[in-house]
């Protein structure tokens, strides 16, 4: 006796991985419920002592640390422009599909500045290997998976992305991948320009 395709191939089905996070690929609805910040705790403390990291991003993040190259990156030197701040890391294939379009679009609009946060403990020797491969044009800054950035929620799945607006707030977040068409339209909708190539 046969066994109808979809016996057979569903079991394998379940092996495959969905998502970086290695969590089931979430519907867009939640996905769009993942997005919406946790409520916050009542003791007003965004710090989440058991895994280092904070609940929630402020809504006015600071981050400074230095780049992989060696040069200070600090947010707050880039007010007046859209940042685009990534956490991404080397194993997730969904990160690495979004690197171009993140490089092309820090490359190409003068009012957006793109800044990769490598969520993985990861040597710079390593990180630096792996960017000769597939090089980017924007800094990267390798973080601390068990110590990470206090103004930014800790990531529930990579690739994160916020959108700072040029004034240091949190404009958008995303969470999965990105294009370089969803940041203009974000821009967009938050009223402002990505502006003329550089």
């Amino acid at each position: 006796m046969r066994l109808p395709k979809i016996v057979v191939l569903f079991p394998l089905l379940l092996l495959l991985p969905a998502a970086c996070d290695r969590t089931p690929e979430a519907s867009p609805e939640a996905a769009a419920a993942m997005e919406a910040p946790p409520a916050p705790p009542a003791s007003g403390e965004e710090e989440n002592p058991a895994s280092g990291g904070a609940e929630q991003t402020a809504p006015m993040p600071r981050f400074s640390s230095t780049a992989l190259d060696g040069s200070p990156y600090d947010l707050a030197a880039h007010r007046g422009k859209w940042v685009v701040v990534n956490f991404w890391a080397t194993w997730c294939g969904p990160c690495l599909k979004e690197m171009p379009e993140l490089s092309a679009l820090h490359t190409m609009r003068e009012q957006v500045e793109v800044v990769g946060l490598a969520y993985e403990d990861i040597e710079p020797e390593e990180m630096s290997e792996f960017l000769r491969e597939r090089p980017v044009s924007y800094p990267i800054v390798i973080l601390d998976p068990y110590d990470p950035p206090q103004d930014f929620a800790t990531p529930r799945g990579l690739p994160t992305t916020y959108l700072i607006a040029p004034d240091g707030t949190v404009a958008h977040h995303f969470l999965g991948p990105v294009t370089a068409a969803d940041l203009e339209a974000a821009i967009a909708e938050a009223g402002g320009s990505v502006g003329g190539g550089r």
